[in-house]
């Protein structure tokens, strides 16, 4: 079976989605793409000198998000991730990053040749999740360190943790640099008060949106928004011609300018149609007894700010479930697909373009679950020891990112690597944040966590060997 005729397949299923894209696969703006899919013919502009239509579309977007300048993105959030830190940072300059950062920000120090100083997430353990970055740590790390040229956080993350991104807006630019925010996942962010407000408007200099994410849009369409003068968008032009194809999709900017239009007309009444979904989801599971679901009871704690209730993060751990389970027990017997699993929780991705049906589903099977766990004398005991500390790992630097990747290496057994110089990325993906960045000297901690990561089922990536038995090191001794 060839992948269009397996993709037609699993679209005839009864599998529901509560993952990305937000279109649900329910828009059907462009039942033939082939139809409209151009090239740069006259009358159509040009994404990388846009002065007609595409500027006009790109126009309507800032005025939606209320940036001064906004850029579509045809390579998704990475591209303007790329963008954004390039242009912010000369080469070999330090930047202030959260560790829990996507992976396309550390491959932007990569290419930039970049100094890192980390910012470390607190720890948020009733979920086991990423808490937030506290403002404090903040203006902190930028005292000790005074040449930091910019910082870059995500919020919110992967499972809606948003941080105070306006007083740390407010202590970044009092140092005179840019504040650079991944909210590739809170696209959806200032259209409803149920919703936190967006980086937009809480003073970031430049952020990114992936409207695939989180909004009914394709795969890969994204948008870079810029504000203020502490960004040269001259330069950051420059970066997205690089980091941009020459060939820009037109079926993905007609999507783009199709989900802008979308909300201009129609966002108010669609996010208080989400706003109602999700109360009713809420109401109707606040009474399980061994499946529990984050809510804004989490905010005030482990640097959270506030909370973004479209993501459904389902805790088992109570139920004796690690989350693989959760979301195969979903999948399998309820035809319902999770966005991720990770320890012992499970995230479900909701949108303007879920139906109660999908809501109704997923809550009739999460109470059918709880009943059946409840009416158990004995629970399951195959418990996950995933925490957040085996995803955000404080390790020892040696080298830059470049410098390591560029030395001569080789490949080692997991078991002969503890003290050797890291020389590849290893990620637990979702949600792509390195536990070893190239440059990193490997403990045997870290070891033990890749190793129990595989045997858990987790998806471990990143290693030139993806059995995970191997892992690229220096041939640098450290003495």
């Amino acid at each position: 079976m060839n992948l269009y005729d397996k993709l037609l397949q699993y679209q005839s299923s009864e599998m529901y989605p509560f993952h990305m894209p937000g279109h649900k696969r329910r828009k059907d703006d462009f039942a033939n793409p082939f139809l409209i899919d151009i090239t740069e013919i006259e009358g159509f502009d040009n994404l990388h000198h846009a002065e007609g239509i595409l500027k006009d579309a790109q126009d309507r977007a800032a005025a939606l998000y209320h940036s001064e300048e906004t850029y579509f993105l045809v390579n998704g959030s990475t591209c303007g991730i790329l963008a954004a830190v390039s242009a912010c940072m000369t080469r070999g300059g330090k930047i202030l990053m959260a560790r829990n950062c996507h992976k396309a920000a550390y491959h932007a120090a990569y290419l930039r040749g970049l100094d890192i100083e980390y910012l470390y997430p607190e720890k948020e353990d009733i979920f086991g999740i990423n808490g937030g970055i506290h403002e404090d740590i903040v203006e902190k790390a930028l005292e000790e360190f005074q040449d930091i040229q910019a910082v870059m956080i995500t919020s919110p993350t992967y499972d809606g943790v948003v941080s105070n991104v306006e007083k740390i807006a407010q202590i970044v630019h009092r140092k005179g640099i840019p504040l650079i925010v991944d909210e590739a996942h809170g696209a959806h962010f200032g259209f409803h008060e149920y919703f936190p407000k967006s980086s937009v408007e809480m003073g970031a200099d430049l952020v990114i949106h992936s409207l695939h994410k989180t909004l009914p849009s394709l795969t890969q369409t994204a948008l870079l928004h810029v504000n203020g003068n502490r960004v040269d968008r001259e330069c950051l032009r420059r970066f997205l011609d690089i980091y941009q194809t020459s060939s820009p999709s037109y079926v993905f900017m007609a999507g783009m300018d199709s989900c802008v239009c979308l909300l201009e007309k129609r966002g108010g009444e669609l996010f208080e149609s989400l706003r109602r979904n999700l109360e009713v989801f809420y109401k109707q599971t606040e009474s399980l007894g061994c499946i529990y679901l984050a809510n804004h009871g989490l905010m005030g704690k482990s640097g959270i700010h506030d909370f973004d209730r479209s993501k459904l993060v389902i805790s088992a751990r109570n139920a004796g479930f690690t989350g693989n389970q959760l979301a195969n027990l979903l999948r399998n017997r309820y035809h319902l697909e999770l966005e991720m699993a990770g320890g012992s929780y499970g995230l479900a991705l909701t949108s303007i373009s879920d139906t109660e049906e999908g809501f109704l589903r997923l809550s009739e099977a999460l109470k059918e679950i709880d009943a059946c766990l409840e009416n158990k004398i004995e629970k399951n005991t195959e418990k996950s020891t995933l925490t957040i500390e085996d995803i955000v790992i404080k390790n020892e630097v040696w080298c830059r990112i470049h410098e390591a990747l560029e030395s001569p290496g080789e490949s080692v057994l997991l078991e002969k690597a503890e003290g050797k110089i890291c020389r590849e990325f290893v990620y637990l993906y979702p949600p792509g944040i390195p536990m070893l960045v190239p440059g990193e000297i490997i403990s045997r901690e870290v070891l033990g966590k890749i190793r129990r990561l595989v045997r858990e089922g987790y998806s471990v990536q990143g290693m030139a060997d993806y059995s995970a038995e191997h892992i690229q090191v220096m041939n640098t001794a450290i003495f």
